[in-house]
C-alpha cells in the first residue's frame, strides 16, 4: 500500500481551473488481453493520435498491475470501475462452480432475464449485473444524478455489463445474429437509434473484407510467423491476408465470431459506440455522462494465435487507426475540452508455451486431466479415499465433502494434504488452502503468491484451496493457442493511459500502481465519492 500512496503523491496535479470542473463525459476503453509490454514494444509505430495520443499528450503509467491471481476476463471487467478485487466483488471468474449447490455459474448470468431481439433464447442465454456485489463509479454517478448516462458497450456480454454496473445500460455483440443487444434487465425494447444500426446489418456489411498487414514483413521480425504449427484456426486460417467470410458457405454464427476475432470485431464495436453518442447526445448537458467500450478481438487473436505472434502485432496497429478515427470523432462531436479518455485492460497474456521454450524459457502446458490425477493420487494414498478432489473453480480445487464426512477425514488435514500436493507438481506455482488464505498474516519470502491469491480468493464462492501456475505455464488440454489467468506480471501488468488535457497533463509515471486504483481517480474528477467497496486510491490529486 506504500507504493500506492507515493503514486498518488507524485502524480499529477489538475489546473485550478480543472479542479472546480467536470468532465461532460467519460471515456473508458478496455483492451481485452493486451499486455503493457505489447504497448511499450510497438510504441514507435503507432500512429500520431491513437496509443500516442496517451503516450505523448496524457498520462501513461508504466508499471500498473492487477492485485488478483486469477485474470481472466469477467475480473478484470469487474475490478476496474468497482475499485474493489474479487475477494470483495465477487466475480471470480468468468464462471465459477458453486461450493455449496455444485451447480455452474457464469458471471454475468441471470435466468430472469433475456436478450432483446432474439427469438429463441436459451434459459441460459439471460444477463444482467445480478453476481457483482460491488457498485462501480457510475452506480454511484445515477444514484447522485439520476440524469446522467452510463453506457457498456463490448463484443463480450460480460465486458458490457459489469463495467456498466447496476445501474448503468449495456449493449453486446451477439454472435447469433450479428446485431448489438441489451436485456431486459435494462428495458423492455431498444431504442429506436439501437433498430436503425441494426437494420443496417453492419455485421454482413463486412462478409469478404480482407484483413492485411500495415507493414511489410520485414517490420515483424521476432515474432511469431504465420502459420505456426501451435496456432489454433480461425475460420479465415491463421496467416494474412486473411478474408472474412473464407470457409463458410453463408453468413451465420460462425462468420459473426470469427467477425470477433479480427479488427473489423473492433471496427464495428466503435462503430457502435458513435451510434451511442449520437443516439444517447452523451456528453451534451451538464450531467457527465460515462462512455464504457471493451474492445474484444485482441483476446480473440492472441488466444487463437499467441501474443507473440504476426497477427497479435498488427492486430495492435489495425486498433491503433481505429482508435486515432474514434477520438477525432470524439473530439468533434464532444470538444476535445469537455472529456477525459482512460484505457487499460483486463489481463495481459501468457506466451504460447511452444514458442517461449524456442526462446529459451521454462515453460508448459499443463493438462488438467494430469493435474487432478496426481492430486487425487496423492491424497489417496494419504488418505485411502479415491477422488477427493472432484473439480477445478475459478483457480481452485473442490472437492467431495459428502465423502470426506463419510470417511470421517479431518477436512482442514485435506485441504493442506491438497495444497502441498499441488505444489510438488511441474508447472504450479503455489497452492494454499483457507487457513492461509483467510489470515492476515504477511506473506513470508518464501510464500511470493499467496498476497494475489488472497485477493482472488472470495469466502462464500471460492474453492477452499487456489492455486496458481509457475510462471510460464498455462493450464489447458488443449495443444495450440494461448491463455491467461495467471499470477504474474505477463498476465498482471496491463497499462493504465488518461488524456484529457484539462484534467491530465503529459506525465509518464514509473511507480508501481493498482488498477483498481482507476476508480478512485475517476471518482475524483466527477467530484463524487469512490465507491464504496473500492479499496483504491486516486492516481492524482484533485
Amino acid at each position: 500500500m506504500k507504493s500506492f500512496l507515493l503514486a498518488s503523491l507524485l502524480a499529477l496535479s489538475l489546473t485550478s481551473q480543472a479542479a472546480t470542473e467536470r468532465p461532460r463525459l467519460i471515456v473508458f476503453i478496455a483492451v481485452d488481453g493486451l499486455p503493457m509490454r505489447q504497448v511499450m514494444a510497438w510504441q514507435d509505430r503507432f500512429g500520431p493520435d491513437g496509443f500516442r495520443r496517451f503516450l505523448a499528450q496524457g498520462s501513461t503509467w508504466t508499471q500498473a498491475s492487477y492485485l488478483h491471481a486469477h485474470t481472466v476476463t469477467g475480473v478484470g471487467h469487474a475490478s476496474m470501475l468497482t475499485g474493489a478485487t474479487p475477494a470483495i466483488h465477487g466475480v471470480i471468474s468468468n464462471e465459477w462452480t458453486d461450493p455449496q449447490t455444485r451447480q455452474g455459474l457464469y458471471c454475468a448470468e441471470d435466468r430472469r432475464h433475456r436478450y432483446l431481439g432474439v427469438p429463441r433464447n436459451s434459459p441460459e442465454a439471460g444477463t444482467s449485473p445480478l453476481n457483482l456485489l460491488a457498485e462501480t463509479v457510475g452506480d454511484v454517478l445515477r444514484k447522485r444524478e439520476p440524469r446522467a448516462k452510463v453506457i457498456g458497450i463490448s463484443g463480450k456480454d460480460r465486458g458490457a455489463i459489469l463495467p456498466a454496473g447496476h445501474l448503468g445500460t449495456a449493449y453486446m455483440f451477439l454472435t447469433e445474429n450479428g446485431f448489438f443487444s441489451s436485456s431486459s434487465y435494462y428495458m423492455a425494447q431498444h431504442p429506436a437509434w439501437v433498430n436503425a444500426f441494426n437494420a443496417r446489418r453492419p455485421a454482413d456489411a463486412m462478409w469478404g473484407a480482407t484483413w492485411s498487414p500495415l507493414l511489410p514483413d520485414s517490420a515483424y521480425t521476432g515474432y511469431a510467423p504465420d502459420d505456426s504449427p501451435w496456432m489454433a484456426s480461425a475460420g479465415y486460417g491463421r496467416s494474412l491476408p486473411a478474408t472474412l467470410g473464407k470457409g463458410h458457405e453463408e453468413k451465420g454464427p460462425r462468420f459473426y465470431a470469427d467477425l470477433l476475432s479480427s479488427p473489423f470485431g473492433d471496427q464495428i464495436t466503435l462503430d457502435f459506440a458513435r451510434a451511442a453518442l449520437a443516439g444517447e447526445q452523451l456528453g451534451r448537458d451538464k450531467h457527465p455522462d460515462i462512455l464504457s467500450i471493451s474492445l474484444s478481438s485482441h483476446d480473440y487473436i492472441s488466444h487463437a494465435f499467441g501474443p507473440e505472434s504476426r497477427l497479435a502485432q498488427d492486430h495492435l496497429l489495425q486498433l491503433d487507426r481505429l482508435l486515432e478515427r474514434f477520438f477525432q470523432d470524439l473530439d468533434a462531436r464532444v470538444g476535445k475540452g469537455r472529456y477525459v479518455l482512460m484505457l487499460t485492460a483486463d489481463h495481459g497474456f501468457t506466451d504460447t508455451p511452444e514458442w517461449a521454450k524456442l526462446q529459451g524459457r521454462n515453460s508448459g502446458r499443463l493438462p488438467v486431466a494430469q493435474l487432478m490425477g496426481q492430486l487425487n493420487a496423492s491424497l489417496q494414498e494419504q488418505f485411502g479415499a479415491p477422488r477427493l478432489a472432484r473439480t477445478i473453480s475459478a483457480g481452485g480445487i473442490l472437492f467431495d465433502e459428502a465423502l470426506m464426512r463419510e470417511q470421517k477425514l479431518d477436512a482442514g488435514a485435506v485441504y493442506r494434504a491438497a495444497a502441498q500436493a499441488l505444489r510438488g507438481i511441474e508447472g504450479v506455482g503455489a497452492a494454499y488452502g483457507p487457513d492461509e488464505l483467510r489470515s492476515s498474516a504477511a506473506p513470508r519470502a518464501d510464500q511470493p503468491l499467496l498476497q494475489t491469491l488472497r485477493h482472488a480468493w472470495h469466502p462464500t464462492r471460492s474453492a477452499p484451496v487456489l492455486f496458481g501456475m509457475a510462471e510460464g505455464w498455462i493450464l489447458g488440454s488443449r495443444l495450440v493457442g494461448a491463455t491467461h489467468g495467471n499470477p504474474w506480471p505477463s498476465d498482471q501488468h496491463v497499462p493504465i493511459l488518461a488524456w484529457g488535457p484539462r484534467w491530465f497533463a503529459k506525465a509518464r509515471i514509473d511507480t508501481p500502481v493498482a488498477v483498481t486504483d482507476i476508480a478512485p481517480t475517476l471518482s475524483n474528477l466527477l467530484r463524487q465519492p469512490a465507491p464504496a467497496q473500492s479499496i483504491g486510491l486516486a492516481l492524482a490529486k484533485h
